[in-house]
């Protein structure tokens, strides 16, 4: 009953994605489970800090990395919030726990040269789908958009006339993001192939051959296929071309602010990881390239 006023909460009144909420039901349900397991009479309500605490060692103990761990925190301390609001405990037991330390990994992007040849000499096949497909990869490399961003663009987010793009992002928040002369140019010629091909459509920009709008894997499967037939990083996903959109932009000295708002990013700190591989990046230039390195 509780799990259930909470996810209500997140979907009315927060406007949390469905897939958030979830993942949020799922992490507080196998919370709940446990409790259970060590004692029958334990609830929600009657949590201390140990239990908590102990949960994390059950979890550790049963392969789940410090990330998984810390993500299932961050759905407890969220419902332990809404439970203290609602006056339900008078004590939230996770105030004093703390997440689990990860080792940060440098996001994966792709170089320069690396973007020239997939969008410049690759072969994308004829007719309506080549065109699509090196449409959205474009895309990705020009806005830095989420995957479930572009898959919810429609024709009526793209203003051609002052070059902004329309995106909504997570917990439904838009924001605009600005596009070149080649964008739009490349955006026209995709459009008509796309009209042509497929009068009868959905209103999204991006649709499937038969004309409804692109779903993720389909997204992320192209983008692979695409990908592999340039670089050999082992991860090739719609992701890492938001990435490279980033760590191209602070390359070319765009400030840090400006990025995280067209990355649509919450806080500064998350755009601040970019920092950190265009620095990766500069330190193997001098490598490769001092003598005395």
């Amino acid at each position: 009953m509780l799990i259930d006023s909470f996810l209500k909460y997140l979907r009315f009144e927060r406007n949390y994605s469905e897939k958030t909420i979830i993942s949020y039901g799922i992490d507080l349900r196998e919370f709940e489970r446990y409790l259970k397991e060590v004692d029958a009479e334990l609830d929600f309500t009657k949590v201390h800090a140990d239990n908590v605490r102990n949960w994390i060692v059950h979890l550790m103990d049963n392969g789940c990395v410090a990330a998984s761990v810390n993500r299932k925190l961050s759905s407890l301390r969220s419902f332990y919030r809404f439970l203290l609001r609602k006056k339900v405990i008078s004590v939230n037991p996770l105030l004093k726990i703390s997440g689990l330390k990860k080792k940060k990994t440098l996001p994966s992007f792709l170089k320069m040269e690396e973007m020239d040849r997939i969008l410049d000499e690759t072969s994308f096949g004829e007719g309506f789908e080549g065109c699509r497909d090196r449409m959205i990869l474009e895309m990705f490399y020009a806005t830095g958009m989420r995957l479930s961003e572009l898959i919810g663009l429609d024709d009526a987010d793209v203003d051609f006339s002052a070059r902004l793009i329309k995106v909504t992002g997570k917990r439904n928040k838009q924001r605009l993001i600005p596009f070149g002369d080649e964008l739009s140019d490349d955006l026209l010629k995709y459009i008509k192939v796309r009209d042509e091909a497929l009068p009868e459509r959905e209103k999204a920009l991006f649709v499937l051959s038969n004309g409804n709008r692109m779903y993720p894997v389909a997204v992320y499967k192209l983008v692979r296929r695409n990908l592999s037939k340039v670089v050999t990083l082992k991860k090739k996903s719609p992701h890492v071309l938001r990435h490279t959109f980033a760590t191209a932009m602070l390359n070319d000295n765009a400030e840090l602010r400006a990025v995280k708002e067209l990355l649509g990013h919450e806080s500064l700190a998350t755009t601040e990881i970019y920092t950190h591989t265009t620095f990766e990046e500069l330190k193997k230039v001098y490598k490769q390239a001092h003598p005395r390195a």
